[in-house]
């Protein structure tokens, strides 16, 4: 009961406000208006990526996030923008969407919580017409093997904590497996934020040629 309730009432807001930090939504602002055509965003919830999209760029706009105050909070957002956005509560195991739907596909800040993460990352690529984009900002195993070892030793109890996020997730190399073509744009630790929860990595990629 404590546990559904933490995880309905508060989590999404912390979420929302660690996720709309000053330094990380500046990166959104960078990806988030490469996105063109029909766009498909994963873990909508939130919805603060929606300001950063370009109306006169993205023919359609679709979206999923498995919790619904995080879902209610996107659907707010596209309010606010004033465009019509089909969003739905689905994980992202199993996206309720046909193969080559949508030329622009964005993740940013979810590989590191969603339950399986090769799982989701073969879906999005499923989803993705040939020849479109992927979009990624995510957060996730540091290169350091002095910061490394931290992650994993506060991993178990951030999990519990942050909605089952995972400190300890590859990023780059989980999307290259998953068969895109990377072009990767950054990667780095956010200043002012502790090493073990700051590594992060960001960039387009295709899906390779089958």
């Amino acid at each position: 009961m404590l546990k559904n309730w933490y995880e309905e009432t508060i989590l999404p807001h912390l979420i929302r406000c660690a996720c709309g930090d000053p330094k990380i939504m500046e990166l959104r602002s960078r990806l988030v208006p490469l996105a063109k055509g029909n766009v498909f965003e994963l873990g909508v919830g939130g919805g603060l990526n929606q300001q950063f999209y370009d109306p006169q760029q993205v023919t359609s706009f679709t979206g999923i996030d498995p919790g619904g105050k995080l879902l209610e909070q996107a659907r707010d957002a596209a309010y606010q923008k004033g465009w019509e956005a089909d969003l739905r509560q689905a994980p992202g195991e199993a996206i309720p969407f046909s193969d080559d739907s949508f030329d622009t596909v964005v993740s940013t800040y979810t590989l590191c919580s969603v339950k399986d993460q090769a799982q989701v990352l073969s879906e999005l690529r499923r989803i993705l017409k040939p020849g479109g984009r992927f979009i990624y900002l995510e957060h996730g195993r540091a290169p350091d093997a002095d910061v490394a070892t931290w992650q994993r030793r506060i991993e178990p109890l951030w999990k519990r904590m942050a909605g089952n996020c995972h400190l300890t997730r590859p990023v780059e190399q989980a999307v290259r497996n998953a068969g895109f073509e990377l072009e990767p744009i950054g990667a780095s630790y956010m200043p002012k934020t502790p090493r073990w929860a700051g590594w992060m990595e960001w960039g387009t990629g295709t899906g390779k040629n089958v």
